[in-house]
């Protein structure tokens, strides 16, 4: 196996890693939906604006990797939903898989051997494609401790 195919194989790793910390399927798994836009005493947020978060950011950095036509949301309004609670009883579940889906073609863009990581994006500020999979790994893993925070105090986690 050549260094390059081993290295896009530990950034595809990285973007699902399960290794040091419960991986996205597991936090997101089995919240009652009576929970869902309950933001718990003294925290900030419910487990629906922090999957709505994560999914926004990362579906925001894939986009802006693959399209040359790419218009930057503004923050925070864009990143965030409006509401505590998710607006319907599927919205959940379209978050989730829509999470999975980005994921997945995140992972088809590092394994790429046709998309070079190291050169700037062409219509970014000297962002690389390897910097925007890092930093969506890394957005990720940070929201997903606070959704299991927030679980912990909901009492739904184990």
């Amino acid at each position: 196996m050549s260094q390059d195919t081993a290295f896009r194989l530990q950034i595809q790793d990285l973007l699902d890693w399960h290794h040091a910390h419960a991986d996205f399927e597991t936090v997101v798994k089995d919240l009652p939906a009576k929970l869902r836009g309950v933001a718990p005493e003294r925290l900030p947020y419910s487990p629906w604006q922090l999957l709505e978060h994560i999914r926004l950011g990362q579906y925001d950095i894939l986009e802006f990797c693959r399209n040359p036509h790419y218009t930057e949301l503004h923050w925070p309004d864009d990143y965030w939903p409006a509401s505590a609670a998710p607006p319907s009883p599927k919205a959940w579940d379209k978050s989730v898989a829509d999470f999975l889906a980005d994921r997945a073609a995140l992972k088809q863009l590092a394994a790429d051997p046709a998309v070079d990581l190291f050169t700037p994006i062409p219509h970014g500020s000297g962002q690389t494609v390897l910097r925007e999979l890092l930093l969506v790994a890394d957005h990720t893993s940070y929201h997903l401790g606070e959704l299991v925070v927030v679980r912990r105090a909901l009492g739904a986690w184990k």
